[in-house]
């Protein structure tokens, strides 16, 4: 049996997520993508996890009840971005505004997490929310890909962070990603 894999990140508020359902469908009409995340599956990473076992979900559990004491914030959220290659990226997102407040909980989580046992992210963090991944399409050109994120570069949106989430993948359903444990700031 496969070991299931987890992650710990920020759900995306419902008004957000209907935003960037939007967002999906016109950036469809442009962009050639093999996986567009439902809108239920979007998130604010903060660490991914992998394959865990299943008698450290509790051990995980506990360290990340101790981090939930922070209090809630807001974000900016908005604008579209890509990791990979100019003409051919790899994956399409919506910017997160990195605040003082994101960055003292991906620390806090991220020092947690690492504390029993799981490595250490060696990758500056940079948060972002997939809005499509894993390129499908002939190159679009650096042109066409730029005036696509100048369109959106102004459309943001406020955002309450009041909590977090350790979510489960389940690769073959949908929406993919389950609460398993929801942490209140």
């Amino acid at each position: 049996m496969n070991t299931p894999h987890y992650f710990i990140a920020i759900p995306v508020a419902a008004n957000v997520k209907e935003e960037f359902a939007r967002w999906q469908e016109e950036l469809k009409t442009f962009v050639s993508y093999k996986q567009w995340p439902w809108k239920e599956d979007l998130h604010i990473t903060l660490k991914f996890l992998g394959a865990v076992e299943e008698e450290r979900i509790i051990q995980l559990q506990e360290v990340l009840r101790t981090i939930s004491k922070q209090n809630q914030f807001s974000i900016s959220v908005g604008g579209i971005g890509t990791f990979g290659r100019h003409n051919s990226p790899r994956v399409l997102w919506a910017g997160v505004e990195k605040t003082e407040p994101l960055e003292i909980l991906f620390k806090q989580i991220e020092d947690a997490v690492t504390s029993i046992g799981f490595p250490k992210e060696t990758r500056p963090y940079t948060p972002h929310i997939t809005l499509a991944k894993k390129w499908n399409g002939n190159d679009v050109g650096p042109e066409k890909l730029k005036e696509i994120k100048e369109h959106y570069q102004e459309l943001t949106f406020p955002m309450n962070v009041d909590s977090f989430v350790l979510y489960q993948i389940f690769p073959s359903k949908r929406p993919k990603y389950e609460v398993v444990e929801l942490y209140k700031l």
